[in-house]
């Protein structure tokens, strides 16, 4: 069964957060995205693009993500016979790096193959879980005692894993304290590429916590280094930002540069690439776990999906919709299970669908696309 598209649209949206969430890089009140509409048969696909308003996490902007889209990726797609979602992202090969525009709008293919075929994502990318673990990222909040009450409301919701996000100067303490309160937690901590070598004393000291993992503590593009790190720490590093791509995966396996892998589909270009990654790291015996961009539900499908596979082995920062937005422009909401999971969508494609008033009301522009 193949497809050729009719049009493709663009919606750069904003939402507000219910929370600010702060990291290393950035305090951020609300996210902005484009989501990716594509049409086929009378069918519409649906993709998020993640990248956020300011190149904090990533290069890559909103702006960036439009301008790809607009001028280069959805002309690529529009008037070819598409075999497979695969096909899609073979149409992308020239282009270099704009991972996040290409996860977007190939997520929308995903989509559009899935409904055509009655399967869901998670059918289609060989997963067999019906309920996914999952856990919360909690940003930084101005008090230690803020900190520790917004752990224990998560806690309070059924989160059995719960993510800080760490600084120079807010690491070591915040660990400690959430650590002594809740000393049963599966707890980790997220640096977001705050350090360098010569903060070694700082991952020792955090040694002694019991963490899951210690996320991307060094540089946003390094790899040496981490190698260097892993080897003076017995908790394990896990690299994000990173893994641009199965190439940057092998490299940072070779090198011992970490024991475990965040995987983000918008980060490694779509789920055709992270299938690769997926199956490099399971024969490597590298555990995985699906990281989260705050996406909306159009996202987090594709992610709750993913993380279904068998080597996903970690709780994801894939939390219930009631953690992020008051209301969604996708239906419907992922809610949390008594065990700390999210249960995978079984509807053909991504499984949500996009609320059309709930869109208008977010969405700063529109441009749709034809041939």
């Amino acid at each position: 069964m193949s497809l050729k598209l009719d049009r493709i649209e663009l919606h750069h949206i904003r939402l507000q957060y219910l929370a600010p969430f702060e990291t290393s890089f950035a305090r951020e009140t609300h996210k902005e995205c484009v989501m990716v509409a594509a049409y086929a048969g009378g069918l519409t696909g649906w993709g998020e693009c993640v990248a956020e308003s300011g190149p904090w996490y990533s290069y890559e902007t909103v702006e960036t993500n439009w301008h790809m889209l607009r001028d280069i990726l959805a002309p690529a797609l529009l008037g070819v016979e598409l075999e497979s979602p695969a096909a899609a992202a073979q149409q992308f090969a020239r282009v270099r790096g704009h991972s996040m525009a290409r996860a977007g709008i190939e997520a929308a293919i995903w989509d559009l193959f899935g409904q055509m075929e009655s399967s869901s994502l998670a059918q289609m990318l060989g997963a067999t879980r019906t309920r996914v673990s999952v856990g919360v990222s909690v940003g930084i909040e101005p008090t230690l005692k803020e900190q520790l009450a917004r752990v224990e409301n998560f806690v309070a919701q059924g989160y059995k894993r719960v993510k800080l996000k760490i600084k120079p100067g807010w690491d070591v303490e915040p660990a400690t304290a959430v650590r002594k309160q809740f000393p049963d937690l599966l707890l980790q901590v997220d640096a977001n590429s705050a350090y360098t070598l010569a903060d070694v004393a700082r991952f020792q000291a955090l040694d002694d916590l019991q963490l899951l993992l210690i996320e991307q503590p060094l540089h946003h593009e390094d790899i040496v280094d981490h190698a260097r790190l892993q080897a003076q720490l017995r908790t394990p590093i896990c690299l994000d930002e990173s893994i641009h791509s199965y190439e940057h995966a092998r490299w940072a396996l070779d090198l011992n540069a970490c024991k475990i892998i965040n995987m983000k589909v918008g980060r490694v270009g779509g789920f055709t690439a992270a299938l690769r990654i997926h199956q490099l790291c399971q024969e490597r015996g590298i555990p995985l776990w699906c990281g989260g961009m705050l996406e909306t539900n159009i996202g987090r499908a594709g992610n709750v999906a993913l993380a279904a596979l068998a080597n996903f082995t970690l709780p994801g920062d894939i939390s219930a919709s009631a953690r992020y937005y008051r209301e969604d422009v996708a239906a419907p909401d992922f809610v949390l299970n008594g065990d700390s999971t999210l249960t995978v969508p079984t509807a053909p494609g991504l499984g949500a669908t996009v609320l059309p008033a709930r869109l208008a009301a977010a969405r700063l522009r529109h441009l749709e696309i034809k041939r």
